[in-house]
C-alpha cells in the first residue's frame, strides 16, 4: 500500500493543467490502483491512497501527472506495510 502526498509548489499553473490532472486521477481509479484521493488541509495539496501496484509503476504514474511534471506539486511516495486493519480493509494486507 502507498500514500502519495502532493504538496503545492506553484499553484499559478494549476488551472491550466487541472483537466489533465483529473484525467490521471480518474485513470488511477479506473485501473483499480487508487483507493482514495483527498485534499491536504488547509489548501496544502493532495493525498492519494494506492495499492496493488509496485513502487516503480506508481512512480511512473505519479511522474506522468501534469501537476507533477510541470511543478505545480512536489510528490512523495510513502510505502506502508499494514500490520492491523479493520475487517473491511483486510484486502490491503494481501
Amino acid at each position: 500500500m502507498f500514500v502519495i502526498t502532493l504538496r503545492f509548489a506553484d499553484k499559478t499553473k494549476a488551472p491550466s493543467l487541472m483537466d489533465g490532472h483529473n484525467a490521471r486521477i480518474k485513470r488511477g481509479f479506473d485501473d483499480g490502483v487508487f483507493l482514495l484521493v483527498g485534499s491536504l488541509q488547509p489548501n496544502a495539496g493532495g493525498m492519494i491512497l494506492a495499492h496493488d501496484t509496485s513502487h516503480a509503476e506508481l512512480e511512473t504514474r505519479v511522474q506522468d501527472d501534469p501537476f507533477v511534471a510541470h511543478g505545480v506539486v512536489s510528490a512523495e511516495i510513502l510505502q506502508v506495510t499494514p500490520a492491523r486493519t479493520d475487517d473491511r480493509l483486510t484486502f490491503l494486507k494481501a
